[in-house]
Parts: structure tokens; C-alpha cells; sequence
């Protein structure tokens, strides 16, 4: 595919969207609005007895408040790695010794241009926490039986947080 025209549509703080005219050498088109992101950096603290720290917060696109890993947008000049790093310190107070990436996903590629890296961060030290002006975060630890639980239930609606937690306990958990 060859991108032959980009066109923005809408310009925020946070994403610009496009129109996007892409083809084929066949002479297929595909013309998409796409909402275009720097990206995301997405972390799962886990302590010495294998809890998991997730953060709760009012969703607005969710209507709803929803427990998940600490995760943000990638400033422009900045690395997945230190969006996640800066992420953890300004939502929960820790800082992590070490920091392994689990997984890098595309969050929805039909219309979103934005991949989520998710990163294990463990040998955590407490700090204080320093959250944006129009964040109110609640954090809590929760055992992989507990997470378990929850997912199986319905209720953590949260795609970065599942699969970042499943990928942690099928591959890396107990290691």
C-alpha cells in the first residue's frame, strides 16, 4: 500500500485526525479517517509477592471509573520506555529498578493509530505520586487470583490491563 493523500481533519493537545487515502499496486483504495496518536506507555507494577498495582479513575469516554495499569501518552522526543517510567512515578508514587516490555499491541487499528507498549516494572520503590490536574486516581494491589477473578466476572473492561496481565501470568509470572 502507498499513502497518496493526507488531509487533517481535527487537531487536539492529544491526537490530530486525518483523512488518509492509501493504494495498491493492484489500484485498490482504501480511504479511512484515522485518529492519529503518538502512542501509548502502559505498566505493570509488580511487587516481591507478585501483587499487581492497578489505578482507578473516572473514564469519561467509559462513563464509568475503571481499575487498570498506570498508562499514558508518549511526548513527542520521548521513548515508550520513558513515558512508562514517568507514568508510574506520576500515578502511583514508584519507581521500578527494573523494566522488561511484555508486549506492544495496536489498540484499534480500523480508525486509531496508536500502539500501546506495555511494560513490566518490578523491584519497586515508593515515592510520592504527582497525577495530572485532571486526574483523581485511586491505587490498590490486587493478587493474580484476585485479577483473575475479575476478568472472568466482567469486570475489568480494560484491554491494556487484561492483556497485559495475561500475557505476565502465562509467560513471565513465578520466573
Amino acid at each position: 500500500m502507498k499513502t497518496i493523500s493526507s488531509k487533517q481533519l481535527l487537531k487536539t493537545p492529544i491526537f490530530r485526525v486525518t483523512e488518509d487515502r492509501a493504494y495498491d499496486p493492484d489500484g485498490f483504495e482504501i480511504k479511512r479517517a484515522i485518529v492519529q496518536h503518538q502512542g501509548s506507555a502502559v505498566v505493570m507494577p509488580v511487587d516481591d509477592r507478585e501483587r499487581v498495582l492497578l489505578v482507578r479513575q473516572y473514564r469519561l469516554p467509559a462513563r464509568q471509573y475503571l481499575w487498570e495499569l498506570p498508562a499514558g501518552r508518549v511526548d513527542p522526543g520521548e521513548t515508550p520506555l520513558q513515558a512508562a517510567r514517568r507514568e508510574l512515578a506520576e500515578e502511583t508514587g514508584y519507581r521500578a529498578r527494573r523494566m522488561k516490555k511484555l508486549v506492544e499491541f495496536w489498540a484499534s487499528p480500523g480508525f486509531l493509530a496508536e500502539k500501546m507498549t506495555v511494560y513490566l516494572a518490578t523491584e519497586l520503590t515508593d515515592g510520592e505520586s504527582t497525577p495530572m490536574e485532571d486526574e483523581r486516581i485511586e491505587t490498590r494491589w490486587f493478587t493474580s487470583a484476585e485479577l483473575d477473578r475479575m476478568i472472568q466476572a466482567g469486570k475489568l473492561p480494560d484491554a491494556k490491563t487484561m492483556l497485559g496481565f495475561l500475557r505476565w501470568q502465562r509467560y513471565f509470572a513465578g520466573r
